[in-house]
Formats: C-alpha cells, structure tokens, sequence
C-alpha cells in the first residue's frame, strides 16, 4: 500500500489526499522515513494546509525528531489556527521536546476545554515547569465537576505519590467512592494504587467495603487474593485463586504463579507458566516467572531463555560522549519529583517524567544518537531468530525505536528493587555518576540480572553482576529480572530506555 501511495504521489506531487493517505499509512507501518520527502515536499507545496504540516510533524514525531516536528506545527497551527487537533500537537510536541508547553496547552484547552488528554496534558506541563502544586489542584478541581473522569484519578494518584503526599494520594479516589459507591471503575482504580502501594491491609479493607456496595467481582477475589498472598495468609489465597483458574486474564494468572512460586509449589506454577508464556504482547509478562521457575525445577529451557552470553552487552561511550559533567548536570535539572513513581522500582530516588529521548537538548540528542548506535550493533550480534523466544522472535530489526526513556537519581541508601519491563525488547542502564562505594572498589550499586523481587522469598542468587562506570552502557532483555545493590553514599545518576516490540 505504501509503495502504492508513494508511487501515486510521484505522479502527482499536487494530489493532497494521496499525501494524507500515505502519512497516515506510514505512521501505522512504522515506515516514516519512506513518507516523510513527499509529505514534506507536498505541504511545502501547499504552505497553507495545515493538515500536511500536521501530519509531517507527526511523521517526524513518530521518529523522535522532534526539532523538526516543532517547525512543522508551528506552521500547522499558523495555517489553521482554530484546528483543536493540531493545536493538541503543537502542545504535545513541545512538551516532548522539553520547552514550556503550559501556554500552548491552554490555548489548546480554549479551542476543546472537554479533552481530557489536553487537561492531563498541561498537568504535565506545570509538573516540567516546576509547578506541581497547580497541576494537583486543577485536576482535583475537575474531578470535582467530573467525579468520572478516571484517568484523571489515575494521575492524581501518581503526582501525589512522586511529590511526596504519600498519605493523601488516594483521599480524593476514596471520597469519590463514598459518593458514587456503585463505580465498579472507581474501586479498581483504588485497588490497583494500594496494590502498587504494598497496602496490602488496605486492599483487604477497600475489598470488604466494594463488596458491600456492589456484591462479588472479579476484581475483587483477585485484589483479596493479591493481597493475602503478599501477607503470608497462603490457605485464604490458594482458596481465592482456585476460584479463579477460570479467569481469562494474564496478570490473574501471573500472581498466581508470584504465590505458588512464593509457596515453593514449582511443580504447580509450571502449567500456568506453559499456557500464558508467548513473545506476543501482553503475554510476555509471564517469561519473567518462566524464568524463576525453570531455574528451581532445573528445567533446560532456563539456559535457553536466559543464557546466551549475546543477550547482555556492555559497551562504554565514554570516547563517544565527552562532556559527561555537562549532560549531568543537564539531567539533574529535569529531577522534579520529591520521591519515586508509584508503580516504579526505584527507590531512595527520583525518575524524570515524560520521553527523554524526545527532548532537543544537544547533551541529550548526541546521547540519544550515541545509544541508536550501541543498541543497532548490539541487535546485529544477536542469536538467529527462534519464534519461541521472548527476544530472538523479533529477529533483529534494522531500525530499533525507544518505547521509553527517563533518568533515575539515586542517593545514599538508595537501589533499585528488581523488576522487569515485558513491554520492551531490549532494556538498559547507561552511568554517569557512580556511588562512592563503586569508585572505592566495592560492589554497592552494582547492576544485578537474574535475581527476582525480595517480595518472592526466594534465594535466587543473580546471573551475572555488572559494575558501573561512567560512561557505560548495559543492555539486556526485557523480561530479564534486574536491580541495583544499595549503597550508603554518593550518587547513582543513570539514563534508562525500553526497546520497543517491532512490527511484525
């Protein structure tokens, strides 16, 4: 189809709808690049469509060019001023880039003040300006008028928890429950933050009052069960997730797994572990307990998820990336938050908020060119491609794409606690200030792979143990379990990126 609409607008430079056409089928096959000299070359043409300004910043968007996407909503927005959408993008984009977007996205709200996405979209914007305060009270100002809008909830919760008001990040969510306690949606959202909160007493509290309100659900036996498992009640648990068995739903199954693993019951976990574990999609959150549990059961198949020396890569930029002081000092103005994201791993730190790789700081750019380099070799190197791998089912795409990135600060005491992140591909920690016990010869603040959370109980010794430098880049798989040791003192100043699942 692409080459179709390629061909098609060749012919005719002038045909606009054949321009649209093929940026948007561009955009779905991640085929930019091949689309964008015509789109461009059409809108400057036409300098007065705002539609083919919109959509070549999309395009370049969509590519992490996002100095090139700004100019081309600026014009978008100069060529039709009262367009909502392309005034959403013009925000968006700036906000990306990492300019003040606070006024773009309240000229942006003037000409659709019902979208929710613009709304959330200048709370991020005060939060990036350094005015967190504001962007809480507006949304608990909407929320007030708009007791339904749950993604508004949603950021409430987390903004809440990152700026240290720990102790209120679920007042306003509960108060909304006590006036409309028959929204099903309202009690998830509640569950979901005192279960990414380790409240697991809470849980059991809000579990008895919903049900109350609203009889048995499926979400609550599956918060009830959550819950006890993480509090040793493991009688109460097996009897909830055996009414479950039947529940269709990945993250059902993957606790199960997290209690009969917990429980030491491998022989049990291991056909949930065989029916869910997939390289696609959502189902990739499982290959991360595949791993846990074939390394106990002594099943073959550890060595073959796991333990290919190719699958972790060590590769210092230092030579690459001179200024190493200038680019911390750089990433330590974008620490807005007072404590660690909600649903994060860090703690005893702080993570940026928003894509960092998408901002247009010349420190972050020669960064984000000198990654795309390391990780495209790294990809070359890999295994031949086996469909039965979480990994190596991709292949090895030419052309990797961030699904993420962000910088972590850890001070004295602080760690990561050991997650994994199924969504990506490829996952990574590039150093630039290391702990004092690192530079001292010791093992504090070491990367760690293979080892799983704390909260499993399991004597799982890692895989391999890296030591950080300035300067160096790691990167692993995705479903592999990964963490930091703690440290006393110091700085631990690292950038951390997601490899995007290709097409495929």
């Amino acid at each position: 189809m692409i080459d179709d609409l390629v061909a098609r607008l060749t012919l005719r430079p002038s045909d606009t709808a054949a321009a649209g056409e093929l940026a948007s089928a561009a955009l779905d096959a991640e085929a930019e690049e091949a689309a964008l000299p015509l789109v461009t070359a059409a809108a400057e043409r036409h300098r007065d469509n705002g539609r083919l300004w919109q959509w070549t910043g999309l395009l370049h968007r969509a590519i992490g060019e996002h100095d090139k996407a700004l100019p081309a909503f600026n014009a978008a927005a100069k060529a039709a001023p009262s367009d909502a959408s392309i005034a959403q993008g013009r925000a968006q984009v700036a906000l990306e880039a990492g300019l003040d977007a606070v006024g773009l996205f309240d000229a942006a709200i003037a000409l659709a003040p019902a979208n929710g996405d613009l709304l959330l979209g200048r709370a991020a914007a005060r939060v990036a300006a350094g005015d967190a305060p504001r962007a809480m009270a507006e949304i608990e100002a909407l929320l007030a008028q708009h007791p339904g809008w749950y993604p508004g909830h949603d950021r409430l919760i987390q903004l809440r928890w990152m700026m240290g008001d720990r102790d209120r990040a679920t007042e306003l969510v509960e108060r909304t429950i006590a006036a409309h306690p028959g929204d099903l949606t309202l009690w998830r959202i509640l569950l979901t933050a005192l279960v990414n909160a380790g409240r697991h007493g809470a849980v059991l509290d809000a579990v008895r009052r919903g049900r109350a309100a609203l009889g048995e659900q499926l979400t609550f036996t599956a918060n009830e069960a959550i819950a006890l498992s993480e509090t040793g009640a493991v009688a109460e648990a097996d009897r909830l997730f055996a009414l479950l068995t039947r529940a269709d739903d990945l993250s059902v199954a993957v606790r199960h797994v997290r209690h009969l693993l917990r429980t030491r019951r491998i022989d049990a976990a291991l056909p949930i572990i065989d029916r869910w574990a997939s390289p696609q999609g959502d189902r990739r959150g499982m290959w991360p307990y595949a791993a846990i549990a074939w390394r106990l059961a002594g099943d073959p198949r550890a060595a073959w998820l796991e333990d290919d020396p190719a699958f972790v890569r060590v590769i210092d930029l230092a030579d690459r990336l001179p200024d190493l002081d200038r680019l911390a000092h750089v990433l330590r103005g974008l620490h807005r938050a007072r404590g660690e994201h909600l649903d994060q791993s860090v703690r005893g730190g702080t993570q940026t908020d928003g894509p960092l790789f998408s901002r247009i700081e010349p420190e972050i750019r020669a960064l984000r060119a000198a990654v795309l380099d390391a990780v495209a070799s790294h990809i070359a190197q890999l295994p031949d491609p086996d469909p039965r791998h979480p990994l190596r089912a991709y292949g090895r795409p030419a052309r990797p794409r961030f699904a993420g990135s962000w910088s972590v600060r850890l001070t004295g005491e602080g760690h990561h606690a050991n997650h994994v992140h199924p969504a990506g591909l490829i996952s990574s920690a590039f150093y630039l200030t290391v702990p004092d016990a690192v530079r001292d010869g010791g093992t504090d603040g070491w990367l760690t792979l293979g080892s799983p959370q704390a909260e499993l109980g399991l004597s799982i010794e890692p895989t391999r143990t890296i030591e950080p430098r300035p300067g160096r880049l790691v990167l692993f798989p995705s479903t592999m379990w990964h963490g930091t040791r703690p440290f006393r003192d110091g700085e631990r100043l690292t950038v951390a990126f997601d490899i995007a699942l290709p097409l495929r």
